[in-house]
């Protein structure tokens, strides 16, 4: 039996399981395999929405023959300190990719992504690790999306954008297109807010909101 956690088992987490469950049955078939919440210490339900709750320890411990994860955090630190972990200790990443995800032409996703439904990826993207696109997000031509980025849903990403690692944007934003020649970039660690709309480059930690977007007075 293939063993499957998926790390959180809050909100998202519990959105992110069907798409796990559809993604599982194409990648081993029925009754091959069970999903599992895996959380940092048992506490409180044992299970949720029908999958076994799972303390880390315990899901590390398992002695199923072949062990996958994702994480549904979005805190991308964490995303990032538990993969690496998962990682280290010989569990492979398992992307979960909703049946009416439209990936194109000529494109590289990386390990643990997270598609949720009605994500597109167009044509000659290259996307880093860990990536979560949640629902009805978009990424057109030429853009480069870095490590541990998260798309809130109805994230409209036009074409030749470049992201960087660990940035987050929020529901509804709207980034500008860049040229072949200047690509609009995103800074690491980045924070773009709800229904911005981004037309110029954002620096690296800053937080934008608005439109046009513009750095959050603090």
């Amino acid at each position: 039996m293939v063993l499957i956690g998926i790390f959180g088992a809050g909100g998202y987490a519990r959105e992110v399981m069907p798409v796990a469950r559809e993604s599982a049955l194409k990648t081993f078939g029925p009754n091959l395999f069970e999903l599992v919440f895996v959380v940092a210490k048992q506490a409180g339900d044992s299970e949720v929405n029908g999958h076994r709750v799972v303390s880390e320890e315990d899901f590390f411990s398992d002695k199923a023959i072949e062990k996958y994860f994702n994480i549904a955090i979005a805190d991308s630190g964490l995303r990032s300190r538990i993969a690496e972990n998962a990682i280290s200790k010989g569990v492979r990443p398992f992307e979960c990719r909703a049946q009416n995800v439209v990936v194109m032409d000529n494109n590289k996703i990386e390990a643990g992504a997270i598609l949720s439904p009605s994500v597109i990826v167009t044509s000659n993207v290259r996307i880093g690790r860990f990536f979560h696109a949640n629902l009805y997000s978009y990424i057109a031509h030429d853009c480069h999306i870095g490590d541990y980025v998260t798309f809130a849903p109805n994230v409209h990403c036009n074409g030749n954008v470049v992201i960087e690692d660990h940035a987050y944007i929020g529901t509804g934003a709207i980034i500008k297109h860049g040229m072949p020649e200047k690509p609009l970039v995103i800074g690491k660690g980045a924070v773009v807010g709800m229904g911005a709309v981004v037309t110029k480059d954002v620096e690296p930690r800053a937080v934008v909101v608005g439109n046009p977007a513009r750095p959050l007075q603090r």
